[in-house]
């Protein structure tokens, strides 16, 4: 902590302030101790001070210079020989915390030996005395300023460390992250795409064996292949962002590149407004298909007011949303939608239904299910709330999801939320 502190001390940003000090002692020392100073001493002094304001950009040329101005006190007396001293000093500090080796001997040399010729008539009656001279003037100052500069190497040293460790660490999670996301993809492709392929494929047989099938059966079987064929492509599209995440989009879906051109709800066609008023019809029209009775009020022009995520996002609810209470409510249900803006939230969506089907009650609905889970941490990574709990004899679903300033999510996290 000491040392921080010191380190700071003597930074660039504190030069001023201690050129300041030493402007003070220096004057302090020409007006006080050794009146009257004469003109000549002021212009050495000045001198002195200019000459250590350059240690900070040329410290061994400084050094030199003030050593070889200390030479010449003589010639002017005795009454700048304190200010040029601790200006020599403030230059070899500079010079030993900002430079290294041979620089810093040469410059502690040539100021110790001025030091030394101008008192060698007291040696050895004096030594101790001219020792103390030449340790405060050149000892202190070096000693100090490499220290400084060993403190500054040992920090710098420090931080790279932790950068490379900070490095390090993200580098493993990447490769952990990745490792999960190819197993996850290798048992989506080996395991859920092949059921799902394989059921899609003996609908399709069914559609074609069946002698004249009733056309409601007909119609049955047409929308199993078709719901199929897009659970089959969206899971393929799945798994192509789980082994790269660089495939996804800006909406968190995967890029098509044609193999999506049959799906019913296409993730692509997402990227454009009109894209979620298609994806939501379509959704109803599977859930009334179904027998849910909807009364849908949807914003025409909401969808222009969403960016590409919480597009998505509209939809996994809504898509959602519908299926619970298909599967808990049943055929003939009543169910009310509405999904508009709102003035301080991008969007507003409710779902609620009267429980009036032939299918489960509405406390069949556990807030412990997957999809629940997912629309909460969907809803939670753009900032939004959402509400699921019973209303009457029915269930109902409230979410309010907050403009794009008050988004804390990404689309990669979005795409991992559960539906």
């Amino acid at each position: 902590m000491l040392a921080a502190h010191v380190d700071r001390f003597f930074d660039r940003r504190f030069s001023a302030a201690r050129l300041i000090v030493l402007t003070t002692v220096g004057a302090g020392d020409l007006l006080l101790l050794h009146r009257p100073a004469g003109a000549d001493d002021w212009l050495v002094a000045a001198l002195a001070f200019g000459m250590c304001l350059a240690a900070g950009v040329l410290p061994l040329t400084a050094t030199a210079g003030l050593a070889g101005l200390l030479l010449l006190t003589g010639w002017w007396g005795e009454a700048v020989l304190v200010p040029v001293k601790v200006m020599a000093a403030i230059a070899l500090f500079e010079l030993a915390h900002r430079r290294s080796g041979r620089e810093v001997h040469l410059g502690a040399a040539l100021v110790a030996a001025v030091i030394l010729g101008k008192v060698a008539d007291e040696l050895p009656e004096q030594f101790f005395s001219v020792l103390y001279r030449v340790g405060v003037v050149v000892g202190v100052p070096v000693l100090l300023g490499a220290y400084i500069r060993s403190v500054r190497a040992a920090r710098r040293e420090a931080q790279e460390r932790a950068a490379e460790q900070d490095r390090r660490r993200r580098s493993e999670a990447r490769a952990a992250r990745a490792d999960e996301r190819a197993a996850i993809a290798r048992e989506l492709h080996d395991l859920v795409a092949h059921h799902v392929s394989s059921m899609v494929l003996r609908v399709g047989v069914a559609r074609h064996v069946i002698p004249t099938p009733d056309p409601r059966l007909a119609e049955v079987l047409d929308d199993l292949h078709a719901s199929g064929t897009a659970a089959l492509t969206d899971l393929r599209q799945l798994v192509a962002v789980l082994r790269d995440p660089g495939r996804a989009g800006d909406d968190g879906t995967a890029a098509t590149d044609g193999a999506g051109a049959g799906s019913a709800e296409p993730g692509a066609s997402l990227l454009q407004p009109q894209g979620l008023a298609t994806a939501v019809a379509t959704a109803l029209t599977r859930s009334r298909r179904l027998g849910l009775v909807i009364d849908a009020t949807v914003d025409p022009e909401l969808a222009w007011r969403l960016d590409a995520v919480r597009r998505l996002a509209v939809l996994r609810l809504v898509q959602e949303g519908l299926a619970n209470v298909a599967k808990h409510a049943g055929p003939g249900t009543r169910v009310l939608l509405s999904l508009r803006g709102e003035p301080g939230a991008a969007v507003r969506l409710m779902i609620s239904d009267d429980g009036a089907g032939r299918g489960g009650s509405p406390a069949s609905l556990t807030p412990d299910g997957h999809g629940l889970i997912g629309m909460r941490e969907r809803v939670a990574l753009l900032g939004g709330e959402v509400e699921v709990g019973p209303v009457g004899a029915g269930w109902r679903l409230s979410a309010v999801l907050p403009g794009p300033g008050g988004s804390t999510g990404s689309s990669a996290a979005l795409l991992g939320a559960s539906t």
